[in-house]
């Protein structure tokens, strides 16, 4: 689980550094990436949600 919320940071981390990016400077492809980082990130957090409901099983 630890894992997956470091994985999860880095993906918040550089999800937002792009956007930033884009709306600062109109950097197309930094919009691009975020674009992508952001459905990494939805993977991620269903992922974390599935882990996290196990773990409360036990």
């Amino acid at each position: 689980m630890n894992e997956l919320i470091a994985k999860i940071k880095e993906l918040h981390a550089s999800l937002i550094a792009d956007a930033e990016l884009q709306a600062e400077k109109g950097n197309k492809a930094a919009g691009t990436r975020a674009r992508k980082v952001s459905l990494e990130l939805e993977k991620a957090l269903k992922e974390f949600r599935k882990v996290s409901l196990d773990e409360s099983k036990k």
